[in-house]
């Protein structure tokens, strides 16, 4: 699922998004919240309406924003304060108005609202306490969900994932698992993973949580983008993933080949070189026969072009390793 934070992936159309055989866009609660507004998409007609997406959109629950903006957030069992850096107003996210706000949006998945920590090895006090927070919050998520669903008709009501926790104690990602899967939730994602571990770090949690799942209910691996490790992903169980990485490297002029191997298309080697980025790609970019020659050119005169047809060429590389697994 590529990254649409603030309703749109960077620099690309929604068809452009969808030529890659993307199928699930992410959007970002948290940021939506600020700006425009949850009410004012709702007014326009939706996400869907407002971005021009089609297909289903999936909205985190503004968890990731409690690790990635600790500096300016404080942690309360009602919820989380976050202090706006430009303006400088608090803005209280409690799991009732985040699933609020992911149904106000139109969303299609939603998600449970977490408290994700870090991987410090020295605060498992800390890490427990995200867990058991998590728990008591999901509970609520559930109450919530259910309350603003009330009268909706089963196939027009959107799906709701709890998130696991537990950094990389296995105890307490058992305890986490058996918790949300004993939810009335629609699907199992785990979080607190690609946040600083090593790859094998990484590896051993998945290989740990392989054989503890519900197989009915579908299992989200979240933030993992990099090909080595969505395929070790896909082959433990997981059936869905999201990334900043494809769009973000693209635009910084690092694509993928064959091999799971990066160019680096700013280097001074393709000055001169007539290849497509990777001639055994579908995607427009190289079957369009644009050159590597022409996109450094493109990266070294900051045209923004450079990053939307490179960000075409990841998204499809991603997707074709999906494909390749489901054929």
């Amino acid at each position: 699922m590529p990254v649409a934070t603030r309703s749109a992936v960077k620099g690309l159309e929604p068809a452009q998004v969808a030529a890659t055989g993307t199928e699930v866009l992410l959007a970002n609660t948290y940021h939506l919240h600020l700006q425009p507004g949850e009410k004012i998409i709702k007014s326009l007609g939706g996400l869907h309406a407002f971005s021009g997406w089609q297909g289903p959109i999936l909205t985190d629950s503004g968890g990731f924003q409690v690790f990635s903006l600790a500096k300016i957030r404080k942690i309360t069992e009602e919820g989380v304060t976050f202090k706006e850096s430009k303006s400088g107003r608090e803005v209280l996210i409690t799991p009732e108005k985040s699933t609020a706000i992911q149904l106000a949006l139109g969303a299609d998945i939603i998600m449970a609202f977490d408290d994700l920590t870090g991987l410090d090895p020295d605060a498992i006090c800390r890490t427990k306490e995200a867990v058991e927070r998590t728990h008591r919050w999901l509970e609520r998520c559930v109450r919530e969900f259910k309350h603003l669903i009330k009268g909706m008709k089963a196939s027009q009501r959107p799906l709701l994932l709890g998130i696991i926790q537990g950094g990389l104690s296995k105890k307490l990602r058992k305890k986490s698992l058996e918790f949300v899967q004993s939810q009335d939730v629609d699907g199992v994602a785990i979080g607190g993973l690609a946040v600083g571990e090593s790859r094998s770090e990484m590896h051993e949690m998945l290989d740990f949580l392989a054989l503890l799942y519900d197989k009915n209910r579908v299992r989200y691996l979240m933030g993992v983008g990099e090909p080595t490790d969505v395929r070790y992903a896909i082959e433990r169980g997981i059936d869905m993933m999201d990334c900043v990485l494809p769009t973000r490297n693209a635009r910084h002029g690092s694509v993928w080949i064959s091999g799971d191997k990066k160019l680096n298309l700013t280097n001074a080697k393709f000055a001169a070189d007539a290849r497509p980025i990777d001639k055994t790609c579908d995607c427009h970019t190289c079957k369009s026969g644009y050159s590597r020659a022409f996109l450094r050119q493109l990266y070294k005169t900051d045209n923004p072009l450079a990053g939307s047809l490179s960000s075409m060429h990841n998204l499809r590389y991603l997707n074709r390793i999906f494909e390749e697994y489901r054929s």
